[in-house]
């Protein structure tokens, strides 16, 4: 593999020994802060006798960005096997393609068929894609304990509290900055700080009976963060010493050229924009995205302007933060959206979901003057202050221009630098790399290019094909002191959908019919049949909800009657002088399709047919 520089491994390994903190106008104040309940200092036991196989078992988060969860294995020769979980997150519904779905979340069938096997579940971070399937699964793998750090651990027990029928989490808590090794089951665990867009963010170096994994998470290196301090990369390069079999590393925005963007530079253009406003400022971004929601109110403190927070998730994770102490502000600078109307456009700054031009959130109601406090005015500055998603570009196009039309200042970071991803790009993942001297990669976190990225650049460092894992949501991957290999056996990952209070009872066929139904709509026909003759009773009832007017569509309306009256003719048999068979699935069979093939040669729209037969 290519070295790097000698001199950036001794800075990094002196990282530690730094202490110059200055930040412009900023300090870290924790001293309020609760401190954190560590668990104690486990001694690693020894391990005998002939090691089995370890499985690495990614049931979401590989081909998505998403849903993730990671099991890991320890099959010994001898013995019962042992499952430690990393990660339980759930997904977001890709905005057009999943109509009425609240959530996606892992399919979790092998994990409930071994529930008795799962030793425990270590949490990287206290993003809803890492923790937000918790509530639904713990009752079904046993709710065994939770390894997370005080962040992360608030997170998930507010989250708990739309669950009240839901087993309380047994969570043992670790203070980020601390050395401590756990000793879950056969995997002895150590934990580093990493930089992310939300506090207590860590990687994890699991020590197994068959080699050692470096799991990183969701991670970025800044050098220069404000509310935090930088990755601690002595400490990885430490644990990185005792030899990496496997690392397994987020490839979310590997594809980008270059470095992160510090968040240093981050709230330098932010406090630019707040300072030369001279209307009311309405800032989104993700709800979980703390540490922006943090340099924005700082900023806002800064300037005399009064902050209003706006969105049931961004208000509950910024009540955990300040609960915790996590969150710097200034007594009486958060208000609330009432009282924001009383005061002059330029003192007021609002903070408020729907960056991703999501249905309900809060700035699509602000858009279509659908929110009970705000809406835009003209010389409302509105600053967007996070990526797109994927598959939402079109919607937040479309949102921006109504705030446009509306005489709104639209600010993106295509404009200026006010978002920078929580992500490492591939001059971050090099150096990742670089750093731990791993023998196998395996790329996490990401769809599919995401992953050849970091095979790119696995590549470009000499790796050899063989040692890089793209692997998919589902594959068995097996691991022993010589050599990792993705098998051919697969277990259960599916979709599995949340809507409402219905969890994986929606199907893959459910959700075809919703995109159509919101694509082409539906068509209805009813056909009343005499039992006694056979023959229609009446001139077929059609209905059309979403394709097209009926009042306008006569000649089409009485073509699809007359193909009707065709398929009731071939459908109904006559023996002798008894009553005529009349088959009734089979009528509705043929009824569904061929007007469904008669629509489409006519209009070439595919309406979803629904055909209902009734026999008197």
């Amino acid at each position: 593999m290519k070295e790097m520089p000698q001199q950036i491994v001794m800075d990094i390994t002196r990282q530690s020994s730094k202490t110059d903190r200055t930040k412009q106008r900023v300090t870290r104040r924790r001293s309020s802060a609760p401190s954190a309940r560590v668990s104690p200092k486990i001694s690693p036991k020894i391990i005998s006798g002939d090691v089995g196989i370890l499985k690495i078992i990614p049931l979401g988060g590989l081909e998505e960005v998403g849903r993730n969860l990671n099991v890991f294995e320890y099959v010994p020769k001898v013995g019962k096997s042992e499952i430690l979980v990393v990660d339980m997150g759930l997904g977001f519904p890709v905005i057009g393609e999943m109509p009425g779905i609240d959530f996606v979340l892992p399919n979790i069938e092998y994990l409930t068929e071994n529930k008795d096997k799962i030793v425990g579940i270590i949490i990287t971070h206290g993003h809803y894609d890492h923790i937000g399937a918790i509530p639904y699964f713990l009752d079904k793998i046993g709710n065994p304990q939770i390894y997370a750090a005080p962040l992360t651990r608030g997170l998930i027990i507010k989250r708990q509290e739309d669950f009240p029928h839901a087993p309380k989490p047994q969570i043992i808590e670790f203070n980020k900055d601390d050395r401590n090794v756990l000793q879950i089951g056969s995997f002895i665990i150590e934990h580093f700080h990493v930089n992310h867009s939300i506090p207590d963010s860590v990687g994890y170096f699991i020590k197994t009976p068959v080699g050692n994994i470096m799991y990183t998470g969701d991670f970025k290196i800044d050098f220069t963060p404000v509310f935090d301090k930088p990755a601690n990369l002595s400490r990885i390069v430490e644990l990185a010493g005792r030899g990496v079999k496997l690392l397994m590393i987020d490839s979310t925005n590997a594809f980008e050229p270059g470095h992160a963007i510090s968040e240093k530079k981050i709230m330098e253009n932010l406090e630019e924009i707040i300072r030369h406003s001279t209307g009311r400022i309405i800032a989104s971004t993700f709800a979980s995205l703390l540490e922006r929601i943090q340099q924005l109110i700082y900023i806002a403190g800064l300037y005399g302007r009064k902050v209003a927070i706006e969105g049931r998730s961004m208000k509950t994770n910024v009540e955990v933060i300040r609960k915790l102490g996590y969150l710097q502000v200034a007594k009486g600078v958060i208000i609330k959206a009432e009282e924001a109307l009383k005061l002059p456009d330029n003192e007021v700054l609002v903070i408020c979901t729907g960056a991703q031009a999501e249905d309900s959130s809060v700035l699509t109601r602000i858009a279509h003057r659908e929110h009970k406090y705000f809406s835009i005015i003209p010389g409302d500055t509105l600053v967007f202050s996070s990526s797109i998603i994927p598959g939402n570009e079109r919607a937040v196009q479309g949102l921006k221009d109504v705030l446009i039309k509306q005489g709104a200042k639209v600010i993106t970071s295509k404009i200026m630098d006010i978002h920078s991803s929580g992500h490492a790009r591939a001059d971050d993942v090099r150096l990742f790399m670089n750093l731990v001297k791993p023998e196998y990669v395996m790329p996490i976190h990401g769809n599919y290019f995401m992953l050849k990225a970091v095979e790119e650049i696995a590549l470009e460092l000499e790796y050899s094909k063989d040692k890089i894992l793209i692997a998919q949501n589902g594959d068995v991957i097996e691991m022993n002191p010589e050599k990792i290999v993705i098998t051919n056996n697969k277990v259960p990952a599916n979709l599995v959908y949340v809507d409402g209070i219905g969890i994986g009872d929606i199907g893959e066929v459910v959700i075809r019919d919703r995109q159509t139904l919101s694509k082409d709509g539906m068509f209805v026909v009813i056909v009343t049949i005499d039992s006694q003759t056979g023959a229609i009773r009446t001139s077929p009832d059609i209905i059309s909800r979403g394709f097209v007017y009926l009042r306008e569509s006569r000649e089409l309306l009485r073509d699809v009657r007359n193909l009707i009256r065709r398929i009731i003719e071939r459908n109904v048999k006559f023996l002798g002088e008894e009553a005529p068979i009349i088959q009734e699935e089979q009528i509705r069979y043929h009824l569904k399709e061929e007007i469904a093939e008669f629509l489409f040669k006519v209009t070439q729209r595919r309406p979803v047919v629904i055909p209902v037969v009734i026999k008197v």
